[in-house]
């Protein structure tokens, strides 16, 4: 079977759900973490998703990234790439959105790509350019107090200006609305302008921009334009929803959630698993200079993890952030915390623990990084938001993931039911 799509994700969460996604489809899409693995996909695999941590990167460590991932997905036979990124276009002022697409795009020798981070599923829209988070302006939303990548500028065509020499246009929802000629005139009367903004104000613009790029050799988007993608080169209807919803082989061994977000919803998550399971919060601040800190948290570790799941969490609330950076630095905050994390990780996997829940992007990136997971199976987009994966061997480990926040309240109960679910039906 050929190879219609290899995606390039700028952080793990964001790959594993992209990937989900398109599972949702009906199509294979096994997720790799780097590109040497994308040498075996298998016949069966109609896409794949090559998932690196770097979102948040140098801009020329961004751009070497993506130029390897394109001669990687060019000797698997790919016919097109798809640069995925956050629906709410998380990212800094120099990158790295703008450069991975100036990088792609010099390397499958394009004219011109999209930019469509709509989500509508998740009331993720677009429309003049801007992105609203349901009826709120991205600028004025929870987004501005982001700790990594505070989105204060709503204006997606601004946004990515400020990253990028290249000249960024708007493709309009009336222009799509009016059909793929449409489109493609006013393409070719604004042909001096390489990157357009594409607005979706719903599912239906999103199919139409599908439509529109299909045979483009590179499309740029978040996570509903891959999916259409799909859905239109197929020329299929989607999948009823949880049709793909299924068991992945089992991970014997015990169980551990590491939580690096600091959103809204991972706190939550958070209190509500310490009401029935052990929580051991790390403050950044006041532990910086424990020398034996990772050995004491493994240590109480080892004797929770006899009777039952623990998490062990750098996040913390706003004030908790705010004392981390001025001790830190934005992004050294972010470094030390994920770095923490996952020497924890090799740890846990040293006591038994074959079943991880990770919250929050960066810090899922560098958990699976430090436990040596390069490939993985993938099962449909449904109620874990595309975060639950596999990856066989003589140890298979499974994995929960997830973006910080993303997922309901009981986010982390659900997610070590199906764990427990899968390892009960691989017994049978």
């Amino acid at each position: 079977m050929a190879l219609e799509l290899g995606v390039l994700a700028d952080d793990l969460t964001g790959g594993m759900m992209i990937a989900s996604l398109i599972e949702r489809e009906g199509v294979v899409c096994p997720l790799a973490t780097n590109a040497e693995a994308l040498a075996d996909v298998g016949p069966a695999a109609e896409a794949v998703v090559l998932a690196r941590k770097i979102r948040l990167a140098d801009p020329d460590v961004a751009r070497a990234e993506a130029r390897a991932a394109a001669a990687a997905f060019a000797k698997a036979g790919a016919r097109r790439i798809y640069s995925k990124y956050c629906a709410t276009f998380d990212s800094t002022e120099r990158g790295n959105i703008g450069p991975i697409a100036e990088a792609l795009m010099e390397a499958m020798g394009a004219q011109r790509t999209v930019f469509s981070p709509a989500f509508p599923q998740r009331r993720v829209t677009v429309f003049q350019g801007h992105v609203f988070l349901g009826p709120t302006l991205m600028g004025e939303s929870f987004k501005r107090f982001d700790p990594a990548t505070p989105m204060t500028e709503s204006n997606l065509v601004k946004v990515l200006q400020a990253q990028t020499q290249t000249r960024v246009g708007l493709l309009a929802h009336e222009t799509l609305a009016r059909g793929k000629a449409a489109a493609e005139a006013e393409l070719e009367r604004q042909s001096d302008i390489p990157f357009f903004i594409v607005d979706a104000v719903d599912e239906a613009d999103i199919e139409r921009t599908a439509e529109l790029t299909l045979d483009w050799p590179l499309i740029t988007g978040g996570d509903s334009l891959a999916p259409a993608l799909a859905r239109t080169w197929r020329s299929s209807a989607r999948p009823q929803e949880g049709a793909n919803r299924r068991l992945l082989p089992p991970a014997p061994g015990k169980t551990a959630v590491l939580a690096g977000s600091c959103a809204a919803a991972t706190l939550r998550q958070l209190a509500l698993f310490e009401e029935r399971h052990p929580v051991r919060r790390i403050d950044l601040v006041a532990e910086a200079d424990d020398q034996d800190l990772a050995a004491s948290i493994l240590d109480w570790a080892a004797e929770q993890l006899e009777h039952g799941p623990v998490a062990i969490a750098t996040s913390a609330d706003r004030d908790g952030v705010a004392a981390a950076q001025a001790r830190f630095g934005r992004q050294g905050a972010a470094a030390r915390a994920d770095t923490v994390l996952g020497a924890l990780a090799k740890g846990l996997h040293r006591l038994g623990v074959r079943k991880f829940l990770v919250a929050g992007g960066e810090t899922s990136g560098e958990v699976i990084g430090a436990l040596g997971a390069r490939r993985f199976e993938v099962s449909g987009f449904d109620d874990l938001g595309g975060g639950y994966c596999h990856q066989p061997g003589a140890t298979p480990l499974s994995f929960v993931i997830k973006a910080g926040g993303m997922g309901s309240e009981d986010f982390f109960f659900a997610a070590l039911a199906r764990l427990a679910e899968a390892d009960a039906a691989g017994k049978v």
